[in-house]
């Protein structure tokens, strides 16, 4: 059985750095800790699922509560390895985090996924799994 393993150490996140900087090429060897350790004191969580002692796919999430949509769980981060992909390995971590949302009263999951055609699995997985598409995304960089 797979099993859902949660960051908690520095290794822990060190170990996630491969399957992180899949999606998120800045990510690196040097510069994750100080970025994750400082998310995870801000509430977020990193979880993942390791086969032959190789992370293949992890998840961050967040808690947090919004007038439009109450208390709810935000996921940043969903990501398998091209290697490991349609092995169940995504359904498995977004049950882990469906199940947390229970545990806590969540009303809702939420995720934002990018308009990219290298982006279209991750699109048709989270639409099988139920989620909806409910909004348009606004993003302004800040300038000085």
């Amino acid at each position: 059985m797979t099993k859902i393993h949660c960051a908690k150490t520095e290794q822990d996140i060190l170990k996630c750095t491969p399957v992180m900087s899949a999606l998120r090429p800045q990510l690196n060897i040097e510069n994750i800790l100080p970025i994750i350790t400082g998310m995870m004191s801000r509430g977020y969580n990193l979880i993942y699922i390791m086969d032959n002692d190789i992370v293949v796919a992890a998840s961050g999430y967040r808690f947090s509560e919004h007038l439009a949509w109450g208390k709810a769980i935000y996921i940043d981060d969903l990501i398998t390895l091209p290697d490991s992909r349609k092995l169940g390995n995504a359904r498995l971590l977004l049950d882990y985090i469906f199940e947390e949302a229970r545990i806590h009263h969540c009303a809702q999951v939420h995720l934002d996924s990018g308009c990219i055609p290298a982006r279209y699995d991750a699109h048709r997985l989270y639409l099988r799994y139920g989620f909806n598409i409910t909004s348009h995304h606004f993003a302004r960089n800040v300038t000085s």
